[in-house]
């Protein structure tokens, strides 16, 4: 398998340095049927293959870029475009003047493509749209799992009036009325009744008896007995 592998990878490098030279020739023959003779027309293949491999280290290290992918355009068309004007499509003993004109304008144009890719920040990407913003809640107005989150709109019902409190038992039974006021000479008068009645009989005197035998209402008979007790 190391065998193979080896031979593999030899085997492109020979078709690379093949390829290699023959877009080098071609870039030649054309810079120098351009009017471009001595170093000058050796110079012009070495420009654009080295702007070809500029952009393509960039697109590889750096990442698509419309940077790197317009001046390795440019170069591939450069070096495409000299190896069809050298298959007989141009007569090449007198080249027409757009030809003439894109070789004497390539220089400046190699010198602005190779700034650009050599200079150029590493951070020259595609400027990526900034996230939206998110719409921000506040947590407090977060509906929380569980809990039952009145609206705005929804009525709180008023708390029911408070009942009255019901009355006690003492405040249910009337109030005993006041023991009306008995005379003094009534209240002796009673005394003697009684004794006499305990005398005859062996026994107090009831209220009753007591009542009948003074003549008075039963109430002021009450407030005698009391006295007499």
């Amino acid at each position: 398998m190391g065998a193979r592998h080896g031979l593999r990878v030899d085997a492109v490098l020979v078709q690379a340095v093949i390829a290699g030279a023959l877009s080098f020739a071609h870039l030649h023959d054309l810079a120098a049927a351009a009017g471009q003779d001595g170093w000058k027309a050796w110079a012009y293949p070495v420009s654009v293959d080295l702007l070809l491999v500029a952009a393509w280290r960039r697109l590889r290290s750096e990442g698509p870029s419309r940077l790197a992918w317009c001046w390795f355009v440019v170069a591939l068309f450069a070096s495409l475009g000299a190896n069809v004007a050298t298959a007989g499509f141009l007569d090449l003993t007198d080249p027409p003047a757009p030809l003439r004109l894109a070789i004497a304008g390539w220089p400046a144009l190699a010198f602005l493509g190779g700034t650009l890719l050599a200079h150029s920040s590493a951070g020259e990407q595609e400027s990526l749209p900034s996230a939206p913003a998110a719409d921000t809640e506040p947590l407090a107005q977060l509906p929380v799992p569980g809990d039952e989150a009145v609206s705005a709109t929804e009525v709180v019902p008023e708390p029911a009036p408070a009942l009255p409190e019901s009355p006690t038992a003492s405040d249910q039974a009337p109030a005993t009325p006041p023991a009306p006021p008995v005379p003094a000479v009534l209240v002796d008068h009673a005394r003697k009744v009684a004794e006499e009645y305990r005398t005859r009989t062996g026994s107090p005197i009831d209220t009753e008896t007591l009542r009948s035998r003074l003549g008075v209402p039963p109430h002021l008979a009450d407030a005698i007995a009391a006295r007499l007790t």
